[in-house]
């Protein structure tokens, strides 16, 4: 499971990606990846991107936020295609996360943090702004979900993993590539998806 294999975007995949590139081959501008034929906007990547930065300078400990957050748009863009996976993961395996299930998790969180405000900030320290927090709530109890669903975590890596493949993924090279093996992002380090959600954990940010 940890034996990773990247992938590098070839020519010959771009030309055939028309969501992804223009005519001349090259990476169509605007687009940051291509997910089971769904565009990632690089405005998009960019706006998560801007929420982070905002909520940094807004912080007694900006300098230290800013200079620890290096590669943050590769990072949220991995974040962004990773819950496109398992939105699709999940459907396909009949799991579900309701709003209510996501607004109970924040709660508990908060509580456990001592406050909206410390929960904020721990969230801030994994990149995460105040407002995504509910949608890394959510990414975390799909995941979970879909571990129980499988039975194990490797078993749902497996599972997670053929979704991934089939919905063909894309990724601008300016990015980097993708590693198919980890599903994220290359030179990432430990794959994402064998971190389950557990009490003790800081409650926001993977």
């Amino acid at each position: 499971m940890h034996r990773r294999t990247a992938l590098s975007v070839s020519a010959a995949l771009l030309a055939a990606a028309p969501l992804l590139t223009a005519c001349s081959g090259q990476a169509r501008p605007g687009t940051a990846a291509v997910v089971g034929g769904e565009r990632i906007t690089t405005s998009a990547v960019q706006a998560k991107v801007n929420d982070v930065r905002a909520a940094q300078h807004a912080s007694p400990q900006a300098a230290a936020l800013i200079s620890g957050s290096a590669g943050l748009e590769r990072s949220k863009l991995e974040r962004m295609i990773q819950l496109a996976v398992l939105e699709k993961a999940a459907k396909d395996a009949g799991v579900t996360v309701t709003v209510k299930e996501v607004e109970d998790f924040r709660k508990l969180q908060v509580e456990r943090a001592g406050g909206a405000d410390k929960l904020e900030a721990a969230a801030l320290q994994a990149v995460v702004a105040p407002g995504q927090i509910d949608d890394d709530f959510r990414f975390k109890l799909l995941r979970d979900k879909l571990y129980d669903h499988y039975g194990s975590q490797d078993k749902a890596v497996d599972g997670i993993r053929a979704v991934a493949e089939k919905m063909r993924i894309q990724l601008n090279p300016r990015y980097g590539t993708w590693d198919a093996q980890a599903i994220g992002l290359g030179d990432k380090g430990t794959p994402w998806i064998t971190q389950r959600t557990r009490p003790e954990q800081p409650p926001a940010g993977a």
